[in-house]
C-alpha cells in the first residue's frame, strides 16, 4: 500500500471517529511522526499537502527543520526534551508536547524570554501512573498549578499523554477520558483555556478522538512499520 493510500485511509478514518460523537474533524489536528521515516517518505508526505511533523529526538527535529526550511511546516517535539537542548529546539520548534517537570517549564520559560519566542508548550501527564514513562503524576500536576500559572513567556495549549500499550484500544478510553476531565478542572483554576488534548497514536487514536483528542500523533499508520 503507498503512502498516499494509508494517509487518505487514516484522514477517513479520523472523519469517521468524529462522525461518531459528532464533532467536526478540522477540529483535530493529525501530527505525523516521522521518528522512523525515511527523508523521501517524509518528503513524500509533504508534496501531499500535509504540514504537522513530530519528532521524539531533538536533534532529529532540528537537522530535519533545516532540510525542509523552505517549506511551510509545524515541527511538533513529542519526545523527552532535556534541559539542555531546549535552546537550540526553541526556535525551530511549532509546539513542544513533552513538558513533563516544572523545572523543564522553568527553562523554557527564561529561554523563551531571552529568544523573544513565545512557545506553544502542552504539559505532559502520566496518567496512568507507569513507571516507565516521563510525565506529571495528576496529583503533582495540581499542587503545582499555582507555580505554572505565573509563567508568561509561554503559550500553554493544553495537556499530553500516553496510554500503556494494548492489543486493545478499548483498554487507552479511561487513561483518555482521565485527561480530558484532569483538563477540564485545571480550566477552572486560573486563566488558561488549554484547548488542546495530544493524545493517540497509531493504536488508538479513534479511541482518542473519541474522548476528545485535538491532536492525534501517528507514525506506523501512515509509513508502515
Amino acid at each position: 500500500m503507498s503512502l498516499a493510500e494509508r494517509y487518505e485511509i487514516v484522514r477517513r478514518s479520523i472523519a469517521a471517529a468524529c462522525a461518531r460523537v459528532d464533532r467536526d474533524p478540522g477540529a483535530v489536528r493529525l501530527v505525523a511522526v516521522t521518528k522512523y521515516a525515511p527523508i523521501d517518505a517524509v518528503r513524500e508526505l509533504v508534496d501531499l499537502g500535509h504540514r504537522d511533523l513530530g519528532e521524539s529526538r531533538p536533534q532529529q527535529l532540528i537537522e530535519r527543520a533545516k532540510l525542509f526550511e523552505s517549506r511551510e511546516l509545524s515541527w511538533h517535539l513529542i519526545g523527552t526534551l532535556q534541559r539542555n537542548k531546549a535552546r537550540k529546539v526553541l526556535p525551530v520548534t511549532t509546539t513542544i508536547h513533552s513538558a513533563d517537570d516544572l523545572r523543564l517549564l522553568q527553562t523554557l520559560e527564561r529561554l523563551a524570554d531571552e529568544l523573544r519566542l513565545r512557545p506553544q508548550v502542552l504539559i505532559e501527564v502520566n496518567v496512568a501512573g507507569e513507571a516507565a514513562k516521563q510525565g506529571f503524576s495528576p496529583d503533582v500536576l495540581y499542587s503545582v498549578w499555582p507555580r505554572i500559572l505565573e509563567l508568561r513567556n509561554l503559550d500553554l495549549r493544553g495537556l499530553m499523554t500516553m496510554a500503556p500499550y494494548s492489543d486493545d484500544p478499548e483498554t487507552a478510553r479511561p487513561v483518555f477520558r482521565s485527561l480530558r476531565i484532569l483538563r477540564d478542572e485545571l480550566s477552572q483554576r486560573g486563566s488558561l483555556t488549554l484547548a488542546e488534548l495530544s493524545m493517540g497514536m497509531s493504536g488508538d487514536y479513534e479511541v482518542a478522538i473519541e474522548e476528545g483528542a485535538t491532536i492525534v500523533r501517528l507514525g506506523s499508520s501512515l509509513f508502515g512499520e
